[in-house]
């Protein structure tokens, strides 16, 4: 038996050449990896797995086709424990030699050869890449992308963004860790982290003109989809602009709250004057809503606050049935407590009236739940609402007060980022 495993279904010369030798040392099996795995690594326009599937199997010489449910070679050698394994080693990925590693590893437990074939044509591979990437940056293709990947992960991960650079931080920020390649799925774009950059209190006083500026300096350099916190929606009339223009973009998903009057930050509570908005109206701005987008893909989500408000569980189901009846695609629900346990009171309530609708969670206070915890809760959804923010701050601070104290800058170099980090992390094109 011979082992070979491929992700892409864009096929070049390397790949034929591969295979060919392949073939000539045994029993081929082609492994193929997961839609899950793929769309976990930001390949979101790659065919599912039954289409790739099929492309391997119409391969002449390839005696078998099977699923790899991730990058680690792991569970299919130790299940069909080939003699030989083959490796592409053109460095595709930054975490390919802690997988050559294990496979070398579990080879050496029965006896097996790994086979490494240098690539010579990397800048196919590149081109391959490009061409994904470009694809990405359609408003079309962009706004699909969301309920693409809760259909096949059923759970995403949003890390805030309030300018280019930020958005290049969640756009390219990966681990590999147990076979996984781990990125954020998403792009949140935060009203209070908006807000703050521009050194504006969070009221909704930044205008939805500036904040459509924000999310195109994000979308021009990055791919992920984008998640757009609309705060209350501002009035039915005006919404009903706003969900057409963010589609036209390529947003994803628009979040609006349903509080009325004076929008003050969740986090605040009680401590100041807040008003949760009738039920039937805020169902009439959700309806009006999903009446004036055009396409099937792009999500308007409620963001209920009886839990902010003191209103109790009970209250925020009773809402989040209504609003789903409404027309809302997903829920969000919010707590400003530093437990989850009325926030998975909610959904376990939730769940039993409504298995599929998508639950989403930001989890600023409730910080310790980690995303194995959401997801055995039924959330779907978990956004980093401000983190890249609230880090940002201090460090810029403290960069200041070295140069008044110093009265030079010499004593930031241990803190700052080089310049030739900097530069290489912006994209020339």
């Amino acid at each position: 038996m011979v082992y070979i495993c491929f992700f892409t279904d864009l096929i070049h010369s390397d790949h034929i050449v591969i295979i060919k030798k392949a073939e000539e040392l045994g029993k081929l099996i082609v492994g193929v990896i997961s839609d899950k795995a793929i769309i976990n690594c930001g390949f979101y326009e790659i065919s599912g797995y039954s289409e790739r599937k099929a492309m391997f199997e119409n391969f002449n010489g390839v005696y078998k086709v099977v699923e790899q449910k991730n990058f680690s070679y792991k569970e299919n050698l130790e299940k069909y424990k080939p003699a030989y394994v083959i490796l592409g080693n053109n460095g595709e990925f930054s975490f390919q030699r802690e997988i050559r590693e294990e496979v070398v590893n579990i080879l050496a437990t029965y006896g097996g050869k790994l086979i490494e074939y240098v690539c010579p044509y990397i800048l196919k591979y590149q081109d391959f890449k490009n061409i994904y990437r470009r694809r990405g940056y359609l408003s079309d293709t962009r706004r699909a992308r969301l309920r693409k990947i809760l259909s096949i992960k059923g759970f995403v991960t949003a890390m805030e963004a309030h300018n280019g650079v930020t958005g290049l931080i969640v756009e390219k920020s990966e681990i590999y860790q147990n076979g996984w390649v781990n990125q954020f799925d998403a792009i949140w774009i935060s009203s209070l982290c908006d807000s703050v950059m521009k050194g504006k209190p969070d009221i909704e006083l930044v205008d939805m003109t500036s904040r459509f500026r924000t999310i195109d300096e994000i979308m021009e350099i990055t791919t992920k989809p984008i998640i757009f916190d609309g705060d209350t929606g501002g009035l039915t009339e005006h919404f009903v602009f706003t969900v057409r223009t963010l589609e036209r973009m390529g947003v994803s998903m628009i979040i609006i709250e349903d509080k009325t009057g004076l929008k003050r930050n969740s986090l605040l509570g009680t401590d100041v004057r807040q008003t949760q908005d009738d039920i039937v109206r805020f169902c009439a701005k959700i309806a009006a809503g999903k009446r004036a987008q055009r396409t099937s893909e792009f999500m308007i989500c409620a963001r209920i606050e009886s839990l902010i408000l003191g209103s109790g569980v009970d209250d925020a189901l009773e809402r989040a049935l209504a609003y789903v009846s409404a027309g809302a695609d997903a829920i969000m629900i919010h707590s400003r407590k530093k437990d989850a346990i009325d926030i998975f009171e909610f959904t376990h309530k939730f769940r039993e009236e409504d298995r599929f609708t998508p639950i989403v969670v930001v989890p600023t206070t409730f910080n310790t739940i980690t995303e194995d915890e959401f997801k055995a809760h039924g959330i779907n959804i978990v956004i980093y609402a401000n983190q890249l923010t609230r880090i940002a701050l201090p460090a810029m601070q403290k960069a200041a007060q070295l140069i008044l104290e110093n009265q030079r800058s010499k004593e930031c170099d241990d803190v700052c980022m080089q310049w030739e980090e900097l530069i290489s992390m912006i994209p020339e094109e």
